[in-house]
């Protein structure tokens, strides 16, 4: 019997680990989850794909002895199902009453905790003397990047809860972590610059434009222009302006690699509003317009373009989240449209803003401070940093 009187499930439950989800959904098999989160938290938030069927019935709903079979319509009984919840408690708790009830259950392991924890390496066929790897978090879309050459790395677009990974994949490709870069002040996670700096003597490095914002690190950084260069080993990291999606967006060049940050994704392309707010968004979106149009396109079409994150459309190339500049251009609309049209369409259907966008970018400001597990918290939750998810490409 539990505290509150209501007694508890004989059943023994296994639980299955995250990672272990994540590549039953890679692999293509059909997955059933029942999400036991509060509704508003499952609508801001859960697992989904192509061959994962979810059903969100809410904890609460199981805490008698009878739950009634209305609220268990479509669960399926003749397939494994799979429960979850924030932090793997209740879901234990669901899944041990739906065990028995007959159901084959398991239940996630940490919840959605264990979930925003997964971060995934994945190496870019760049075809060139350098390493360039990229960090996939399944659970928000964001992405960073590992570039090795010779003895020395860079990390761009780093993120703040995985700094030891980024060094001990340098060391395993035989280099040191000496740059961090950020593309820009990010709205949707807490950048990991200083601490990567930090915790291998490396340098911090962010867009002047960025800094001119308001940067106050208590770390030592350094700003970067456009058409300057940072040398990684053999090879060295070029700044080009980017600006729209923030004033400081700065996209990054190694060879034929093109870390676009915001600015351009493989299924869409930045929304303006996240620095300008409503009131500054058309102007942005057409600082956009001219980013794509007169910096951007006029790259090579067999330019990569790695993005900085991608969304529930997006497709992988060799299980990496890149595209073919000219690809990019044949395919999305929003790439052939005139300035009057493109801010239209970019201001016409943005999706909700970014969770706790304003606490995390006063963080990444220097604004503010933030320990290791409040900012895990504020940065769950999908990016949203895109103009829409679905609408700017074209058949």
């Amino acid at each position: 019997m539990s505290e509150n009187g209501i007694s508890e499930p004989d059943a023994e439950v296994e639980s299955i680990e995250p990672d272990e989800l994540k590549d039953r959904i890679d692999r293509g098999e059909e997955v059933v989850l029942l999400d036991t989160r509060a509704s508003d938290a499952f609508e801001a938030w859960h697992i989904d794909g192509p061959n994962v069927t979810t059903y969100n019935v809410p904890y609460f709903e199981f805490l008698f002895d009878d739950v009634p079979e209305a609220r268990l319509d479509g669960i399926p009984d003749d397939r494994p199902v799979t429960v979850l919840c924030a932090k793997g408690d209740s879901s234990e708790y669901v899944a041990g009453a739906l065990q028995e009830r007959g159901y084959e259950v398991t239940h996630l392991a940490r919840g959605m905790n264990g979930w925003a924890e997964l971060y995934e390496y994945h190496e870019l066929d760049v075809g060139a003397d350098v390493t360039v790897a990229q960090y996939q978090r399944p659970s928000s879309g964001c992405l960073a990047y590992l570039v090795v050459s010779g003895d020395e790395a860079a990390v761009i677009d780093p993120l703040r809860a995985f700094t030891d990974t980024y060094r001990q994949d340098a060391r395993a490709l035989g280099a040191e972590v000496a740059y961090a870069l950020d593309t820009h002040v990010h709205a949707d996670h807490v950048s990991g610059v200083r601490r990567v700096a930090r915790e291998n003597d490396a340098d911090a490095i962010v867009p002047q434009p960025a800094a001119e914002r308001g940067i106050d690190f208590e770390t030592p950084y350094t700003t970067i222009e456009d058409g300057e260069a940072v040398p990684v080993g053999e090879t060295e990291i070029e700044a080009i302006h980017a600006p729209g999606h923030t004033t400081g967006t700065t996209a990054y060049r190694v060879g034929d690699v093109l870390f676009t940050g915001d600015s351009l994704f493989t299924e869409s392309v930045a929304r303006p509003d996240l620095e300008a707010g409503a009131e500054g968004a058309a102007e942005a979106a057409a600082d956009l317009h001219g980013t794509l149009q007169n910096t951007i396109l006029p790259l090579p079409e067999d330019t990569v373009v790695a993005p900085g994150h991608f969304g529930e459309h997006a497709e992988t190339v060799d299980g990496t989240y890149v595209a073919r500049l000219g690809d990019l251009e044949a395919r999305m609309e929003a790439l052939r449209m005139d300035r009057e049209s493109f801010v239209a369409f970019v201001r016409s259907d943005m999706p909700p803003r970014p969770n706790n966008h304003e606490r995390i970018v006063a963080i990444n400001l220097g604004e503010r401070d933030a320990d290791d597990r409040e900012a895990f918290e504020l940065e769950q939750g999908p990016n949203n940093c895109a103009a829409s998810q679905n609408t700017l490409t074209s058949d």
